[in-house]
């Protein structure tokens, strides 16, 4: 019976007062006006408002649709800005840096997961290894951030994702292999393998190492997982790596892995501007990432 135009020309033509200014308004002939304005009328079986008045007065029944006017047509705009808002997302943009070449064993799958329902969003990935990566997100250069490092700033949002735990992962063949755990001192005279980090954003150096004063006596870097894993069955260092990332080798019985003091716990975050937190495609990521994390990877925790 109703229709959206006629809630807006009455509304229109209240704000207005004039016939010859709605019709300008809505880009419509006098004619095409006057046509919807009387076919509007047949509709509900009375006039809306009195002809020849100026400003226009309107009947009891006029009242009635400007009154419902005022109470869709605000809602209804509403609901277009969030449709709009929602297109802009869905064609979004999300490049990415991570700290830890180890998150790609369960990124992979979550990405791919993730495209099925944001096919449109564009994604791009840095190494998040040769610069900082959290001014970067703050400038716009980055959308969002993998880490466990946190450096708080009021402008950057982090997510939550898994707790985890970091161990020490060794030959079988290694001494410190006998022990139960690992305490800072044993490392001092140990060559540390680790991925091209920088030394102060390290979850073993930062802490577990430092607050016990204590520093490795070599370091030697890997590009990846399975090189660190391959060089410390090799006897050329030990490595502190996530519990995730290292159970199918010591499953295998390549390596040996063991605790770090009580254990090393850590969270590690999907880190995002502030003001995009809510955006639906970004809320999307962060649930497939971590139902992806909490299906596949083993010993870590819910948060």
């Amino acid at each position: 019976m109703l229709e959206v135009k006629h809630l807006r020309t009455l509304a229109v033509l209240r704000d207005t007062g004039s016939l010859t200014s709605t019709a300008t308004q809505l880009c419509l002939t006098q004619s095409a006006l006057s046509h919807q304005l009387k076919d509007l009328e047949q509709r509900i079986g009375a006039p809306l408002f009195l002809r020849k008045t100026r400003p226009v007065r309107f009947t009891a029944e006029g009242q009635v649709l400007l009154k419902l006017a005022d109470n869709v047509l605000p809602r209804l705009a509403q609901a277009e800005t969030e449709l709009a808002a929602l297109k802009e997302d869905a064609q979004g943009r999300l490049h990415m840096a991570i700290e830890c070449h180890s998150c790609f064993q369960w990124l992979m799958p979550a990405l791919k997961e993730y495209k099925i329902s944001w096919p449109l969003v564009t994604l791009d990935f840095s190494s998040g290894f040769g610069f900082e990566p959290l001014p970067a997100l703050a400038g716009g250069e980055l959308d969002l951030v993998i880490t466990s490092d946190i450096a708080p700033r009021s402008e950057i949002h982090y997510e939550a994702l898994f707790d985890f735990e970091m161990r020490l992962v060794l030959a079988d063949t290694h001494p410190l292999a006998k022990k139960k755990r690992i305490e800072p001192e044993d490392l001092a005279g140990e060559t540390l393998l680790t991925y091209p980090v920088q030394r102060q954003r390290m979850d073993v150096i930062k802490h577990f190492l430092q607050p016990a004063g204590i520093e490795p006596v070599n370091f030697k870097s890997a590009d990846n997982t399975l090189m660190l894993i391959q060089m410390v069955t090799a006897g050329l260092g030990v490595a502190a790596l996530p519990n995730w990332a290292i159970s199918e080798f010591s499953r295998q019985g390549l390596v040996v892995d063991r605790p770090l003091g009580k254990g090393l716990w850590r969270r590690l975050f999907a880190a995002v501007r502030n003001q995009e937190a809510q955006r639906p495609y970004l809320q999307a990521f962060f649930s497939t990432a971590r139902n992806q994390c909490h299906t596949h990877l083993e010993g870590i925790k819910r948060v």
